[in-house]
């Protein structure tokens, strides 16, 4: 791994960190309430998340033996993997989130430096070098975040995201985002969150995150 791939790497486990801290404090009332995504709850776009992690660690392990991999089975088998995910408990869904997104880090970091030069392909996607992954992922952790309707939104996304120039689809998933009503302030108050755990760039992310504090 390059230092522009590394750096890629530690924006996502900084990305995964804040959407574990938010996820990890909302009940399970919160989980399946609507998400501001239209049909899916909260729970649906954590799920969500962590089966793109999934998909994206399959298409790694195809690049490390130089071999074109699907990221999922099938659109529906896709489907069907966030239905199961988005239906587990709070405690279930927030190890299914971390365990994933640690896999997908493991393969990557380990990836040999020709691999990222593999072409790869999401779903429909055209067929595109495998060191674009990294950005297809932080975007889907960031822009995700911010569709649990939570209280995170762009104007807490890190200035190197929120500059980072992007190839379409992603610049207008992104803006798209930006252009989007903030929603008003719930009425209850929500419980502080939990402080992050301990965490350094370049070393595993903390399995902290899912132990009560």
């Amino acid at each position: 791994m390059d230092a522009v791939q590394r750096e890629f790497s530690d924006q996502v486990d900084a990305a995964t960190q804040r959407l574990l801290d938010d996820a990890r404090i909302l009940s399970e009332a919160d989980l399946r309430a609507p998400s501001l995504l239209p049909g899916w709850t909260r729970a649906h776009v954590v799920a969500h998340v962590a089966r793109n992690a999934d998909a994206m660690r399959n298409v790694l392990v195809g690049a490390r033996s130089g071999e074109s991999r699907p990221a999922y089975a099938s659109a529906d088998a896709r489907e069907a993997g966030i239905e199961q995910g988005a239906g587990q408990n709070a405690a279930a869904l927030m190890a299914d989130l971390a365990d994933s997104a640690m896999a997908l880090r493991t393969v990557a970091r380990q990836l040999p430096d020709e691999a990222w030069q593999f072409q790869v392909r999401m779903l429909d996607s055209e067929p595109f070098p495998a060191a674009l992954l990294l950005t297809r992922r932080l975007v889907e952790v960031e822009l995700h975040h911010c569709d649990l309707g939570s209280g995170y939104g762009p104007a807490d996304w890190p200035a190197a995201f929120a500059a980072l120039d992007l190839p379409e689809p992603m610049r207008s998933q992104r803006a798209g985002r930006l252009s989007r009503p903030q929603p008003a302030p719930e009425a209850e108050a929500r419980p502080a969150p939990r402080p992050p755990a301990p965490w350094k760039a370049g070393r595993p992310l903390p399995g902290s995150w899912l132990k009560p504090r």
